[in-house]
């Protein structure tokens, strides 16, 4: 019985960032377990890009270009479209806006066909996809129209640290009328459901509160009171080992004693702050600093995503200097992903 290899696209994101140069190190990082048979990695982006980012790093380019019905070697490039005008980096450009979309178009073609096991995503520059007609918010919006998901939820991971979301690019004040019992339960079980494939057999989250002390009894607002609270309740009564609402100011104090394995914030910066400020390294001497790690994973859609947490660093782009370790960890991430829902589908076979 032969032994699956998973395969994994990397999406280049914006050509005009740091993503060509962020894959050109991964891939040299990881050629050893590629060449053990651990991985295949196929890079979808743009050829020139990824070209120039292999010159200015010295770096060989040994990824050979391949076509979508190919038989693809263990690691190669497949463009993602018929370049048509140069793009110059640090720049926005509506053609590195229209890569980065056929990038993604091209990736969730082969996911769905079931030709890749995952997808990992460098990142992307919102206003040149917008300038290139592509009307989204980022990744997660163009995977949910792309895959027909009707919502999705993100998962921040920075080793222990892992944070799912109920609502993440909305404005702070429409999060108390975005917090609805049945948001709140999904973003529950698909955090425990991916906890659990991340490796934790049987997962403890902690739901954040919304209000300051959890409502301090009503006075600061009932929605903790009203909404999670019962919420939390059923999902304990159906098995899951769910706590909450837990004070925001504590919680993740709480996550990093190791109290829970996950916690579940009520809104975008509450969840991200206290994984970014982990996920950097600053340097107190400058004032500098630089992402170490981090991982962005989609929950909720048809196929397996994980993406770098930091931007397309156009100020950066094009020195050498990016570093990939963001990258490799979100491999990592999808690898585990791929495996956990490889053993489901072998298991509901038998």
């Amino acid at each position: 019985m032969s032994v699956h290899v998973p395969h994994l696209a990397i999406t280049m994101g914006d050509p005009a960032g740091i993503g060509p140069e962020i894959i050109v190190k991964a891939c040299h990082r990881l050629e050893p377990r590629i060449a053990a048979g651990e991985l295949r990695l196929l890079v979808v982006g743009h050829r020139s890009a990824l070209t120039t980012a292999a010159r200015l790093l010295a770096e060989p380019h040994d990824l050979p270009e391949t076509q979508p019905d190919a038989a693809w070697p263990p690691l190669a490039l497949l463009p993602a479209g018929e370049e048509q005008a140069p793009i110059p980096l640090g720049a926005v450009s509506a053609e590195a806006g229209r890569f980065a979309y056929l990038a993604i178009e091209r990736a969730v073609v082969l996911a769905l066909a079931g030709r890749i096991d995952a997808i990992v995503t460098a990142p992307l520059n919102k206003e040149a996809l917008n300038l290139a007609g592509y009307h989204y918010a980022g990744h997660t919006d163009m995977l949910a129209a792309l895959t027909g998901a009707k919502s999705s939820v993100m998962l921040l991971a920075h080793d222990d640290m892992r944070v799912g979301h109920v609502t993440t690019h909305v404005a702070l004040a429409d999060v108390p009328r975005l917090l609805t019992p049945e948001r709140l339960r999904r973003t529950i079980e698909l955090t425990y459901h991916a906890v659990r494939d991340l490796g934790v057999a049987n997962p403890r989250l902690a739901v954040a509160a919304l209000n300051p002390h959890a409502g301090e009894g009503g006075l600061f607002g009932r929605q903790d009171i009203e909404i999670t609270a019962p919420v939390v309740a059923a999902c304990r009564a159906e098995g899951l080992d769910v706590t909450g609402p837990v004070p925001g100011d504590t919680v993740f104090v709480k996550l990093r004693a190791r109290q829970f394995d996950a916690v579940v914030a009520m809104y975008h910066d509450q969840g991200h702050i206290p994984v970014k400020l982990l996920g950097f390294d600053v340097d107190p001497a400058t004032g500098t600093w630089r992402a170490l790690s981090g991982v962005n994973i989609t929950l909720g859609l048809p196929l397996i995503r994980t993406s770098v947490d930091h931007g397309t660093a156009f100020d950066t782009a094009g020195k050498g200097v990016a570093s990939e370790e963001s990258l490799i960890e979100a491999i990592d991430y999808a690898l585990r992903l791929a495996a956990a829902r490889t053993w489901r589908r072998a298991t509901a076979q038998q």
